[in-house]
């Protein structure tokens, strides 16, 4: 075998090499991966099941599953197990995740991988389940308390303002003016019998006499 004869399949294969890198590489860019649905909001006690789907179906795949307390927090794999189910690949879709038992801590947001390509998640919110017959006492509760508070508000309004006008009622009677005193009421006034100008001729001195006090 002649030294050319070598190198023209050397180079045959290191061209099929990276034409099959070129390919893989191509066909991993354009994967786009879907996850339905995009959101749960369940009580503790329920099931949900998560749908992976990949836009290359023909591509022999299998979907991987991670969970993340938020969407851009890290990213832990999931291990199946009691209440964690997987499954891959069907005529439809590329991998199930089922959660049984919903507790608290199961919340988070779940993601499938397909190809080193991760979905764009889905987010799972867990809370416990709602006692209507509590919620409906508590509600007549708080109705009952406003009630309350609204009586005490008035009472406490009214008994100020009737305080205040009693106090302006006393104030106004110990400032009232006294009555007008008849001072010459009850003085007995002597009268002089006769005219006035007679009775002062009576008293008069003659002229040129002198005063008793003198």
């Amino acid at each position: 075998m002649s030294i050319l004869t070598v190198s023209v399949r050397w180079l045959l294969v290191g061209y099929c090499g990276l034409t099959l890198l070129h390919l893989t590489d191509a066909t991993t860019k354009s994967l786009q991966i879907t996850q339905k649905p995009r959101f749960y909001g369940l009580t503790t006690g329920r099931k949900v099941g998560i749908y992976c789907l990949s836009s290359k179906q023909h591509l022999p795949s299998t979907a991987s599953w991670y969970k993340a307390s938020e969407f851009n927090s890290k990213k832990l794999p999931i291990q199946p197990g009691d209440k964690i189910k997987v499954w891959n690949r069907n005529l439809t879709k590329n991998g199930i995740l089922v959660l049984l038992d919903l507790r608290l801590e199961d919340q988070g947001v779940y993601f499938c991988k397909i190809d080193k390509v991760f979905g764009p998640g889905t987010e799972v919110q867990v809370t416990k389940p709602v006692n209507i017959v509590k919620v409906l006492y508590r509600s007549e509760m708080k109705d009952g308390l406003i009630i309350l508070q609204g009586l005490l508000l008035a009472m406490f309004i009214a008994a100020f303002v009737f305080r205040k006008k009693t106090l302006t009622v006393k104030k106004e009677s110990i400032y009232e003016e006294p009555e007008v005193d008849h001072i010459y009421e009850g003085l007995a006034i002597e009268t002089c019998e006769g005219d006035l100008y007679e009775e002062i001729s009576v008293y008069a001195q003659p002229e040129g006499a002198e005063a008793p006090w003198e």
